[in-house]
């Protein structure tokens, strides 16, 4: 009879007993013990709850009804009235606009600062055309480059512009691209705008984790600040709880559906190219050393007897001009050749002195370079086909003959200001600005006195400029038949 004693001989189960489920290390067991049955009835169990509570949470995030649209309450007209004004002390958003349907859809992508204001912008799509490529405008003035190269799909332009081929655009007044430039300025104001009675709140939405609330708008009758009404409905502001505007949907005459995003977040601070100033300053009177290199400057022009020069004048939507040449400010006399963008086969010799203004049109092989950049003026000049032009060449002669007025009396410098300092050809300069009776003018003087650039604001709201470098210039002799008058 076997026992447990110590020291007695092993034990051996009973041979009845199966071996513990852990023993199976492998194939399907042939015996399902009670516990296993156990565990395979607890796991189904947990398998019909999961597929229940899938089902069970699948139906919550089904979209809800939306509701009727109803009158906005008393915060919604708030945040309303005050959309403009809270986009105008924001100063700044990135946008994305698309107008238009279909193959005449055109989209801007870029930035808008309400401050300034300006916008800059990438145009593509299949509807841009002639205008694809990087614009920056302002409320009055439209600057296109054109890049007929660029994809289609446009992309946030460069933070720092281009400085070459910016043309003065002139697009049709309330059509296609002007009507979409003038719907993002409109966008802002410094005043709330009066209540909108009929406005109505139709939904609800999420930009990214934002609330917003969707505002419809009919626009009052008479409210030149409004965005037109779109072709079938009224429009619609996606506006947060601090009066944000995210989105807007609207129509726009000839254009179609226009859809505007907004991002708050992207906010750089924008730099207008030269053709509009240049970038933002913070103008204040001169310094005793900026004032003293003011005062000498008709002295150092006198004594470095002249310059020369390249022009670039985009005085007009169809005249947008490029020159190079010399100023002599001993000889008292500007000689310049001047391509027009929009006519390049010609090119126009222009001399200013004391006697006047006189122009000489000749085809564009009298004249090396090209159209955008075009080379100097023959020498000697021709000896046919000189007028003398009444109009004293219009804005170009005036940039020519100030900066031939730069190197006499101190005139009226003693308003001048410092609008801001910039660079040019790496030289640090001191840009200031002086009145004149022919518009503003700007001097960009550097350190040592020397005059780099000279600026005159045009009637079309530009800035043209006479880059000068020092040279050695030749003398430049009258025009046949004329004499060289005095100054």
């Amino acid at each position: 009879m076997e026992t447990s004693a110590a020291g007695s001989g092993p034990t051996h189960p009973p041979q009845d007993r199966p071996p513990h489920d852990d023993a199976h290390t492998g194939g399907i067991p042939r015996v399902v013990t009670g516990r296993r049955r156990t565990v395979l009835l607890v796991l189904a169990a947990v398998a019909v709850l999961s597929a229940a509570a899938l089902v069970a949470g699948l139906l919550s995030w089904a979209p809800d009804r939306p509701a009727p649209p109803r009158a906005l309450t008393g915060d919604e007209r708030e945040r309303l009235a005050a959309m403009r004004v809270t986009n105008h002390r924001d100063l700044r958003a990135g946008v994305r606009v698309t107008a238009g349907t279909g193959a005449a859809r055109t989209e801007l992508v870029g930035w808008v600062d309400w401050s300034r204001p300006l916008v800059y912008l990438d145009v593509g799509g299949p509807g841009a055309g002639a205008e694809r490529g990087l614009l920056q405008a302002t409320p009055t003035v439209v600057l296109l480059r054109p890049d007929p190269t660029a994809v289609p799909t446009p992309a946030p332009p460069p933070l720092v512009p281009p400085a070459d081929r910016w043309l003065l655009h002139d697009p049709p007044a309330g059509q296609g691209l002007a009507a979409a430039l003038d719907l993002l300025f409109r966008l802002a104001a410094d005043r709330p705008e009066p209540p909108a009675d009929a406005a109505r709140r139709v939904g609800g939405a999420m930009v990214g984790a934002v609330p917003v609330d969707i505002l419809q708008v009919p626009p009052p009758a008479n409210e030149p600040s409004a965005p037109p009404t779109p072709p079938g409905g009224h429009p619609r502001y996606w506006l947060d709880h601090d009066a944000r505007l995210h989105r807007l949907e609207t129509g726009l005459a000839g254009v179609g559906p226009v859809t505007v995003q907004l991002n708050r977040a992207d906010r750089p601070t924008l730099r207008p190219v030269d053709a509009l100033g240049g970038r933002p300053g913070q103008p204040r009177t001169l310094t005793a050393a900026e004032r003293d290199r003011l005062d000498r400057l008709p002295a150092r022009l006198r004594a470095r007897g002249g310059a020369a020069v390249t022009l670039t004048a985009p005085v007009a939507a169809a005249t947008n001009l490029r020159g190079s040449g010399w100023v002599s400010w001993s000889g008292r006399a500007a000689y310049v050749a001047v391509a027009d963008l929009g006519v390049p086969d010609r090119r126009t010799l222009l001399r200013v002195d004391g006697a006047g203004v006189t122009r000489a049109e000749v085809p564009a092989t009298t004249v090396p370079g090209t159209v955008e950049s075009p080379g100097r003026p023959p020498l000697p000049p021709p000896a046919r086909g000189w007028l003398t032009d009444p109009r004293r060449a219009g804005e170009l002669g005036l940039l020519l003959d100030a900066a031939l007025r730069a190197a006499g009396s101190a005139g009226r410098r003693d308003t001048a200001l410092r609008v801001r300092g910039d660079t040019i050809a790496g030289k640090a300069v001191d840009v200031v600005e002086l009145p004149a009776s022919g518009g503003p003018q700007r001097y960009w003087i550097d350190r040592s006195g020397a005059l780099s650039r000279l600026e005159l604001r045009t009637r079309a709201g530009t800035w043209a400029q006479l880059d000068l470098t020092p040279a050695t210039v030749p003398r430049l002799a009258p025009v046949p038949g004329r004499p060289a008058g005095g100054r």
